[in-house]
């Protein structure tokens, strides 16, 4: 069966809040160590709400189970674990680029191009409320998928999670190029 790639719903936010847990057990032990990956497994994996209620984040489906999710935002905030400085403000999409968030793929659908059509989906949305930036806060395993999306390195970062673990991240933008037919 083909993924089903679609906006997700209030109902969905245990099946990603799973998918993203697992992705982060599976994954992180290869960048952090035990107890890093227990934090973010506990703190960046609970869905943002926000991001169903703006309709900025979306599912793949197959067979009724959820294998990949991901989203944008036009709100200030970064990422899930982050609260100094965080607010719900809308950006301006003029001056400030929007925000991609808490992308997951379940391990046995990763390199299918799951994340890549979420992120395109993303982008075509932003740049149709005029954004002309994206920027995220990626965590290690992520940083080779959003590198070959075309974002770049601007800063290596620190991530404080609430239980007071540091995560090391990496602070990274692309500009959204005009759309070609």
């Amino acid at each position: 069966m083909e993924p089903v790639l679609r906006l997700a719903v209030r109902e969905d936010s245990a099946a990603v809040a799973a998918l993203g847990r697992a992705s982060v057990l599976e994954l992180f032990p290869a960048f952090h160590d035990a107890v890093e990956t227990a934090s973010a497994a506990e703190h960046i994996t609970t869905l943002d709400p926000a991001l169903i209620d703006d309709g900025t984040y979306y599912v793949h489906e197959v067979g009724g189970e959820i294998v990949a999710c991901g989203g944008w935002s036009r709100r200030n905030k970064l990422f899930n674990a982050s609260t100094a400085g965080a607010d719900e403000r809308l950006l301006d999409p003029a001056t400030e680029p929007a925000r991609i968030r808490a992308m997951f793929v379940r391990s046995d659908w990763t390199r299918r191009g799951l994340a890549r059509a979420i992120l395109t989906a993303c982008t075509d949305a932003a740049r149709a409320e005029g954004f002309t930036r994206l920027a995220l806060m990626a965590t290690l395993p992520g940083v080779p998928l959003y590198k070959a999306f075309g974002f770049v390195e601007v800063a290596p970062a620190e991530l404080p999670m609430p239980d007071g673990v540091v995560l090391a991240g990496v602070a990274m933008e692309r500009s959204i190029e005009e759309k070609t037919a």
